[in-house]
């Protein structure tokens, strides 16, 4: 009998057990189940999220307008041969396009010295430089003459006054060419700034490698107290071998510089710097760079505006014999946007000029083109069609020695006339 009355109470409890066992897997289950749907909510949303987030950007970019892609007029955007876009498709590019939307440097209103090395020889010196030390020669990559300089070379700017040519407020521009492997051992190419005295003010690097990296930057105040600076956006993605472009602005102490649409640095205390100097300190690989231009600093264009009743200017830049605006050109192109949305009832003919390289009717053609392309970037950015109109002048109103070329960077400009 006890017996019996044991193995009741054992079976008894054993189904209070798995009744309480169960209870708890069908409570765990049902967590499972919500947790999951909950996910899938949540995947949903963000989905949602994305996809509106998608339309927005395409609205600011103009993705969707041509579904065959950029026409020759299409301003802001890589050039033909990706100096701007990484490998992996069109969402590099678009982001690449977002990126330089926000560029804000602006070009020097009057030019110092340029030298896109188009007329210079093979194998030649480049005849607008002095020789500092080492070697350098014109050579061609990818099509395109630049100037190469070899290890432990340094070169300068060919002046009238060799000692002090930096005003106060100027831009510094080139394009280098980005490509060759960099590690610990082999130093980096470098932009310098100097003062009177041949001591550097500023210091960075130009070329490394084709991936990301750290700027060693160094500078010195005006109390002559030596500086060291990162990048202010970190590691610098130099977006794979290729064509780059360094800039540089100089206002007064503060000094900012960019690779491509990073800026690399904003240094608010920096000694004024009279000369520039481009040393290459790789030990197995060699530097390029083209399109070097200096300029004096800009002045505000409502200033210009009121003053001359128009303003002239270089910081919109295009493809050799093309109407594709350069990608750089954007943070003038930002600064005119604001003008105009600031002073809602100013009217504008926007007006291309060309210097005398090439065929006069070429040359009236590629104007007409190339301000047109201006008028539909900026209409892009949110200005009524009605407040712009285009005007190609060709060569036919120099402002300079076409024999020089300097004179023809002057000539090669973008006039807002105000109407």
């Amino acid at each position: 009998m006890k017996r019996i009355i044991t193995l009741a109470l054992l079976l008894f409890i054993m189904g209070s057990a798995t009744e309480a066992y169960s209870q708890s897997w069908l409570n765990k289950l049902g967590k499972k189940v919500e947790e999951k749907a909950k996910r899938k909510v949540e995947e949903k949303t963000e989905k949602a999220v994305d996809k509106a987030f998608d339309k927005a950007e395409d609205a600011v970019t103009g993705k969707g307008k041509d579904q065959k892609g950029e026409t020759a007029n299409t301003a802001g955007t890589a050039d033909a041969d990706g100096q701007v876009a990484e490998a992996g498709g069109q969402q590099q590019k678009k982001s690449a396009q977002m990126s330089w939307n926000k560029f804000d440097f602006v070009a020097g209103d009057e030019i110092i010295f340029e030298d896109n090395v188009t007329n210079e020889q093979m194998g030649e010196f480049p005849s607008q430089w002095d020789l500092i030390k080492g070697n350098a020669e014109i050579v061609e990559v990818d099509g395109m003459k630049a100037i190469q300089l070899d290890l432990n070379t340094e070169i300068c700017p060919l002046m009238k006054d060799m000692s002090s040519y930096l005003p106060e407020k100027f831009t510094i521009e080139f394009d280098y060419y980005g490509g060759e492997k960099y590690d610990d051992v082999n130093g980096p190419a470098k932009l310098i700034l100097k003062d009177e005295n041949n001591s550097d003010i500023f210091t960075t690097c130009i070329q490394r490698n084709v991936s990301t990296h750290n700027f060693d930057i160094r500078f010195r105040t005006p109390n002559n107290e030596e500086r060291r600076s990162n990048p202010v956006d970190g590691l610098v993605n130099l977006g794979g071998p290729g064509w780059h472009h360094f800039s540089l602005s100089f206002n007064k102490r503060a000094l900012k510089c960019y690779t491509n649409e990073t800026r690399i640095c904003a240094l608010p205390n920096v000694k004024q710097p009279v000369k520039l100097v481009v040393q290459c300190t790789f030990r197995y690989k060699a530097l390029y760079i083209r399109n070097i231009r200096i300029a004096q600093g800009a002045v505000p264009l409502y200033d210009r505006m009121m003053s001359d009743g128009k303003f002239i200017t270089y910081g919109i830049t295009f493809d050799v014999g093309k109407s594709v605006i350069k990608p750089e050109s954007m943070g003038e192109i930002n600064r005119i946007v604001q003008l105009m949305t600031e002073n809602p009832d100013l009217k504008f003919s926007v007006e291309g000029h060309t210097d005398a390289t090439g065929n006069a009717a070429s040359n009236q053609t590629l104007s007409e083109q190339r301000s047109a392309a201006i008028v539909a970037k900026l209409v892009e950015l949110g200005i009524t069609q009605d407040r712009l109109t285009s005007v190609g002048k060709g060569q036919n109103s120099p402002i300079a020695d076409n024999s020089t070329d300097e004179g023809r960077a002057k000539n090669r400009r973008v006039e807002f006339v105000k109407q």
